[in-house]
């Protein structure tokens, strides 16, 4: 673990490739996100909730509205490149998200439902990609072309980086 409270996992490491060996135990721990994220945060109280992971960070809330924000953002990324020749997807301001009247609004209970919902649509659909299937590429206007192995790489870290965001705030606050 890290000792900066923004990337407690460490920042994430692009991979240059992955073998086909390499994606399935990815996958297992962007199924296992759900769960985990779940666990993270099971017992908090409104007030805890309502906490920043960190001085000038997201509150407990927003990190639990933002994983399935972003992760319904991530699916339809893979679905568009899987259908699609190299498209171009449409980037969205994640701190802004994060202050819409939904994030403050909705039970906590509805966005985890929603990520682990989700996640069982997204991984039917990574283990049915084929090993062509994991090269192709949508274009991301500001950062270039992504390859969906890599794509699966950096969710596989996302959740877990956003579940040690939660983790980590309860070691410090002893809850």
């Amino acid at each position: 673990m890290s000792t900066d409270p923004r990337f407690p996992m460490g920042r994430f490491e692009k991979p240059a490739s992955l073998a086909a060996s390499e994606r399935e135990p990815l996958i297992e721990i962007i199924e296992a996100c759900p769960a985990q994220l779940r666990n993270a945060v099971a017992g908090l109280t409104p007030a805890q909730l309502g906490t920043p992971y960190r001085e000038g960070g997201w509150t407990v809330r927003q990190v639990i509205h933002h994983v399935p924000d972003s992760h319904m953002n991530a699916y339809v990324r893979f679905k568009l490149a899987l259908t699609e020749n190299e498209p171009t997807i449409k980037p969205y301001d994640e701190a802004a998200w994060a202050r819409l009247n939904d994030t403050a609004e909705t039970p906590p209970e509805v966005s985890l439902a929603l990520l682990e919902n989700l996640h069982k649509r997204w991984v039917v659909l990574m283990r049915g990609i084929s090993e062509a299937g994991w090269k192709r590429q949508f274009v991301h206007p500001e950062l270039g072309k992504t390859v969906l192995e890599t794509y699966l790489a950096l969710y596989a870290w996302h959740g877990r980086h956003h579940v040690a965001h939660v983790t980590e705030l309860r070691k410090r606050m002893g809850w």
